[in-house]
């Protein structure tokens, strides 16, 4: 009789990745934030047809807006996320070096981190 001992890469240890773990959570994630960024495009799409046309202090006052700079904010983290999500799904299904994967899933989501902090500390300045 052999015996088959499993040991978890490296990797796959510490970010909870590869063949053992379910990948429901993650596609419910995605699919959750679909749906949200359905909303927030709407707004988006509807707050950049109002600033059409205006000059540079409505515009700033129409950004200042809480509940405006909130669907900013929230319309960056969000999409962000669910670009980050759909990138790793990508990267898991056609990178096969596990080091290159996870380097570069690793990198994407270091890079939307920044993106988003910047895009953040950018609306709280005009909102401050």
């Amino acid at each position: 009789m052999k015996i088959k001992i499993i040991w978890k890469k490296p990797f796959e240890k510490l970010f909870e990745t590869g063949p053992v773990k379910s990948g429901f959570p993650h596609w419910w994630h995605q699919r959750i934030s679909a749906v949200m960024m359905i909303v927030l495009v709407s707004w988006m799409i509807y707050l950049l047809i109002s600033l059409s046309g205006t000059n540079y202090f409505t515009a700033i006052s129409i950004v200042s807006n809480p509940v405006n700079a909130s669907v900013i904010i929230l319309f960056v983290v969000i999409g962000l996320w669910h670009a980050t999500l759909g990138l790793q799904v990508v990267l898991e299904d056609y990178v096969s070096n596990v080091s290159l994967r996870m380097a570069a899933i690793n990198s994407i989501k270091i890079f939307a981190f920044f993106i988003g902090a910047i895009a953040i500390f950018s609306v709280l300045v005009v909102v401050l």
